[in-house]
């Protein structure tokens, strides 16, 4: 665990992208892997190498949004716009969930949906409804478990929660198409 922190610390923006673009891919091939009721790729070998790409941008996407939303949520609280329960412990967690998950959540799963149509070659927003309603019954509780933790660990446990979302909505899909 040691040797995780320090290479956190050590070089932010890479592990960032380098746990995104790992687990964030896996997150998919579970999905459809779960949709299709076998292994699968969710595309061909060369797009999927793209969308490692596009999974390690959006790790550094999230790695600077994670940092601006603590120094907003933290702003505040300083000048007494939110409410000081939330000032410390869980309180905090849930209020930079919540605050990130509302203002920067929506406009990061629009670039990752404008990622995947480079990468795709496709166009449109099918399915946006569904992906922004995760915000609110996944993410804002996910996420207040990860700004539970200490800074060095929540970009991983956010890159983890998107193979857990994947694992979900994999299994939604394969239970609706049941």
């Amino acid at each position: 665990m040691l040797a995780y922190r320090l290479w956190v610390q050590s070089h932010p923006l890479l592990s960032a992208a380098c746990q995104f673009g790992l687990l964030g891919t896996l997150g998919e091939l579970i999905a459809a892997g779960l949709r299709a009721r076998r292994p699968a790729l969710p595309c061909t070998s060369l797009e999927l190498l793209a969308k490692v790409g596009a999974w390690a941008l959006l790790g550094l996407v999230i790695k600077a949004g994670f940092v601006g939303m603590r120094g907003f949520t933290l702003a505040l609280l300083e000048h007494r716009m939110l409410p000081a329960f939330l000032g410390s412990g869980v309180g905090l967690a849930f209020a930079l969930s919540a605050l990130t998950n509302l203002f920067f959540g929506p406009q990061m799963m629009l670039f990752h949906r404008l990622e995947d149509n480079l990468i795709l070659r496709r166009r449109g927003f099918e399915g946006m409804a569904p992906a922004l309603w995760t915000l609110l019954w996944f993410w804002v509780p996910a996420h207040t478990l990860t700004f539970s933790l200490p800074v060095d660990f929540q970009v991983g446990l956010a890159a983890l929660w998107s193979v857990v979302l994947g694992v979900i909505l994999g299994t939604a899909a394969r239970r609706r198409s049941a």
